[in-house]
C-alpha cells in the first residue's frame, strides 16, 4: 500500500472540512464532480456535447464528447484511474483547460474518430441553479451544488471528414458544473427500490444565451405533476438577477413518441407575462455515447480498467430504443421579448406524468396530435 501523502491543492487555502483535498467529506459511494458543455451551431447542422467527471469514492475519472452532425452520432469515451493532481483535467485524447476561471476555458479532444480545439468564453456571469435534493423513501439519492453559464465559442472540430469552422456569431456555447451525490451505475436498489418505484419523472433544463441576456428555465415534476425543482431567471450584464416565477410549459411531440418537436413556456412576471418560444432544431440523447443513464454500453464512474478509450458511431436517422429512457438534449432556438437566441431544451418525460395526459411508461403522444 502507498503511504497517505499531501497532494498538490492541499498547498492552497480552499478546504472545508479537516481532510486533504483527495478526500470528500462523504463516504456515500455515488460522489462525484462533474461538468457538461454544449457547442451548438444555430441552423442545426452540428451539436457537440462534452465533459468530464471525477468520482471520488470510486476513484474513477472520465469523460467523453458526441457530436451531432445530420443522421449520425459520433462519440469518444475514456475512462482511467483517479490521480492525486486534480487540476489536471485530462483523460486519454480529451482535455479541459482552464485558462481562467469562470470567464475562458480550452476545450481539446485529439482523436481520429473525433477532434476539436474550442475556446470557450463566458458572455454572461455563472448563475446557481436551485440546490437540488431528492430522496426514495428515506434515503438521500441525490444532493447537487450547480451552476451554469452561457458563452462565445471560438475554434474547429472534425469528425468523419468533415470540418466545422466554429465562430462566435455562428455558434453558442453553455456549459454546467455540478458537484454532490448522485446515482452511480453498480449498487442495487434494495428495498427501497422495491417499495418506493418511480412512477414517473418529467424534466425540463435550458440554458439560453439572446444577445444582450440570459436565461435559465428548470422544471422537474413528478407523476402527479407536483414540481420538485423551479427556477426561470434572467440575467442581464448591469441588472439585478430577475426571476421570473413559475415557467408553465406546453409541448407539442412528435404523434407515437415523446419527442418534442416545438415547445412554448409561458413566464410568470409581475410586470406582465411572458412567453419563450422553442424552436426545436436537432438533438442528441445523452444514454448514446455521453455515458448517460440508461445507457449500456458505458456509464459515468464505470471502472474499464487503466487507460481506456472506447469510439462509437450511431444511426439516428431512426429514434434509437434508449433514447425513450433517458434525458434528450435538444440544440434549439428560442425567442422571447422579441429576441432571437440559442441554447438548449433537455427534456425527458418517462413513466406517468398527469398533466401531459401520459398514464405509464409506454405512454406516447397521439397519432395525428
Amino acid at each position: 500500500m502507498a503511504d497517505d501523502r499531501p497532494v498538490p491543492l492541499d498547498e492552497y487555502p480552499v478546504h472545508q472540512v479537516p481532510l486533504s483535498m483527495k478526500h470528500v467529506a462523504t463516504g456515500d459511494r455515488n460522489a462525484y464532480d462533474r461538468c457538461i458543455f454544449h457547442v451548438l451551431d444555430h441552423e442545426g447542422r452540428a451539436l457537440l456535447i462534452l465533459g468530464l467527471g471525477v468520482y471520488p469514492n470510486l476513484g474513477v475519472i472520465d469523460a467523453y464528447a458526441t457530436l451531432r452532425t445530420g443522421g449520425v452520432l459520433h462519440a469518444v469515451r475514456a475512462s482511467d484511474a483517479l490521480g492525486e493532481d486534480r487540476m489536471r483535467l485530462v483523460v486519454g485524447p480529451l482535455r479541459i483547460e482552464v485558462e481562467d476561471p469562470l470567464r475562458r476555458l480550452r476545450l481539446v479532444c485529439d482523436d481520429d474518430a473525433l477532434s476539436y480545439d474550442l475556446l470557450w468564453t463566458a458572455d454572461f456571469p455563472a448563475l446557481w441553479e436551485p440546490h437540488h435534493v431528492q430522496r426514495r423513501g428515506d434515503r438521500l439519492t441525490l444532493e447537487g451544488r450547480r451552476f451554469v453559464q452561457a458563452g462565445s465559442v471560438a475554434g474547429v472540430v472534425r469528425a468523419a471528414g468533415e470540418e466545422f469552422r466554429v465562430t462566435p456569431g455562428e455558434w453558442t456555447g453553455t456549459r454546467d458544473r455540478s458537484w454532490g451525490v448522485r446515482p452511480m451505475p453498480g449498487e442495487e436498489g434494495g428495498r427501497l427500490a422495491a417499495e418506493h418505484p418511480t412512477e414517473g419523472f418529467h424534466w425540463i433544463w435550458c440554458p439560453v444565451r439572446f444577445p444582450d441576456r440570459f436565461l435559465m428555465v428548470i422544471v422537474q415534476e413528478d407523476a402527479d405533476g407536483y414540481r420538485t425543482l423551479n427556477d426561470a431567471t434572467l440575467v442581464r450584464p448591469g441588472h439585478r438577477d430577475r426571476q421570473l416565477g413559475w415557467p408553465q410549459p406546453e409541448i407539442t411531440y412528435r404523434p407515437g413518441t415523446r419527442h418534442p418537436e416545438r415547445a412554448l413556456i409561458h413566464l410568470g412576471d409581475p410586470r406582465g407575462p411572458q412567453e419563450l418560444e422553442v424552436e426545436i432544431l436537432t438533438s442528441s440523447p445523452l444514454a448514446l455515447g455521453a455515458g448517460y443513464p440508461p445507457a449500456d454500453d458505458w456509464q459515468h464512474g464505470t471502472w474499464r480498467g487503466h487507460g481506456w478509450t472506447d469510439r462509437r458511431t450511431y444511426d439516428l436517422t431512426e429514434p434509437h430504443p434508449l433514447a425513450g429512457y433517458g434525458v434528450t438534449d435538444h440544440a434549439a432556438r428560442f425567442r422571447l421579448d422579441g429576441q432571437t437566441g440559442h441554447g438548449i431544451f433537455e427534456h425527458g418525460s418517462f413513466g406517468r406524468h398527469d398533466p401531459s395526459g401520459f398514464t405509464g411508461f409506454d405512454s406516447v403522444a397521439p397519432q395525428g396530435s
